[in-house]
C-alpha cells in the first residue's frame, strides 16, 4: 500500500484520490474548507485541514511516499512562496520518493499558434505563467538537491462537469472572433485525473509532460460546441478593439495567447490513453454527468 499526500485536494485532487484509493493506496488530502473535507472523505481519502500560507505548519508527506502538489500559487506576484516554504520545511531524510506537480502550459507564453513540445523555451507572458514557472524551478532545484523524482504536468484548459462556460453563455457574454483569438488547448478533468494517477505510479518516467487532448482550436469554436450541445445561443463575436471594453483582462490575456501543445510524450512515454481525445465527446459526456446528478 503506497502512502500518498495530495496538497490542494480540490476537484482534480479528489478525482485523482478516488483512483488512487481504488488501486489500494492510502491517501491523505490537504483541504481548506469543510465542504472540500467532506467531499474528499466521501471519496475514501483522509482529509486534513491546512493553511498553505503557513507552510511550516502543514502536514508533510510520508518519507518514501508520493506527494501531489495541486495547490495554486498566491494570486499576485511572480513567485510561489507556498511551494517554496513547504519544500523548505521538509527535513533532510524525510523526503517523499516522488513529487507530481500540476503546472500550466502558460509557462510557454504566446507562440503565435506554433506547435510546442516540452523542450520549447519557457517565456511566460502573464504573471500567472511566471508564478507557475517559479514553482517548477523551485521543485526542480529542491528535488535535484534531495534526490527526489519529479513529474511536472503542464496542463491546458480544464473542462468537465461543472467546468463548462454555461453561465457565461446564458448571460450572452461575447467571445473573440476566431481571427483575433489565439489557438487554445484543453483536457477533460477525468483525463487529467487519470494522467495524475499514472504519474504517481512506480515506473512512470520522471520528467515534464504537456497534458492536453491534442485537438487545439480557437476558443470561439469550443464555446460554440458547448452552446450547441447545451441548446444555448452561440456567444456573440467581437473584434479585438471591442473586446478590451467587454471582456475581462484575465480572460482576454488567456484568449490572446496562442499555441498548439504537442502531446507525443504524454501518449508515448507516460503511456496515457485519453477517454476524451475529442472535446466534442467530452462536452457531451460532461453535460450528461451534470444531468444525472441534478
Amino acid at each position: 500500500m503506497a502512502s500518498v499526500l495530495i496538497v490542494g485536494c480540490g476537484d482534480i485532487g479528489r478525482r485523482t484520490g478516488r483512483r488512487l484509493v481504488e488501486r489500494g493506496d492510502e491517501v491523505v488530502g490537504l483541504v481548506r474548507s469543510e465542504a472540500s473535507a467532506a467531499a474528499a472523505t466521501a471519496d475514501g481519502c483522509r482529509a486534513v485541514a491546512a493553511d498553505l500560507d503557513r507552510g511550516g505548519d502543514a502536514q508533510r508527506p510520508e518519507p518514501g511516499g508520493t506527494l501531489y502538489w495541486f495547490a495554486p500559487p498566491p494570486p499576485r506576484g511572480r513567485q510561489d512562496p507556498r511551494l517554496r516554504d513547504y519544500l523548505a520545511a521538509i527535513a533532510p531524510g524525510e523526503e517523499p520518493a516522488r513529487v507530481v506537480l500540476i503546472s500550466t502550459s502558460g509557462v510557454y507564453g504566446d507562440r503565435g499558434g506554433e506547435w510546442v513540445d516540452e523542450t520549447a523555451p519557457l517565456r511566460p507572458t502573464s504573471d500567472r505563467g511566471h508564478r507557475r514557472l517559479d514553482a517548477e524551478r523551485a521543485l526542480t532545484d529542491w528535488a535535484g538537491e534531495r534526490g527526489v523524482e519529479t513529474i511536472i504536468l503542464r496542463v491546458s484548459g480544464i473542462y468537465g462537469p461543472d467546468r463548462l462556460p454555461l453561465e457565461r453563455l446564458q448571460r450572452g457574454e461575447p467571445i473573440l472572433e476566431p481571427a483575433d483569438s489565439g489557438v487554445t488547448n484543453r483536457i477533460h478533468a477525468e483525463d487529467l485525473a487519470a494522467t495524475c494517477a499514472r504519474a504517481g505510479e512506480v515506473g512512470a518516467p520522471p520528467g515534464v509532460y504537456n497534458v492536453a487532448d491534442g485537438v487545439p482550436c480557437p476558443m470561439a469554436e469550443y464555446f460554440d460546441a458547448v452552446a450547441d450541445a447545451a441548446g444555448l445561443p452561440r456567444p456573440p463575436r467581437v473584434g479585438l478593439a471591442e473586446a478590451h471594453r467587454r471582456i475581462s483582462r484575465g480572460m482576454l490575456d488567456f484568449l490572446l495567447e496562442s499555441r498548439r501543445l504537442d502531446t507525443t510524450r504524454l501518449r508515448q512515454e507516460l503511456a496515457v490513453e485519453l477517454n476524451y481525445p475529442d472535446y466534442i465527446e467530452g462536452i457531451l459526456a460532461s453535460l450528461a454527468a451534470m444531468a444525472a446528478e441534478s
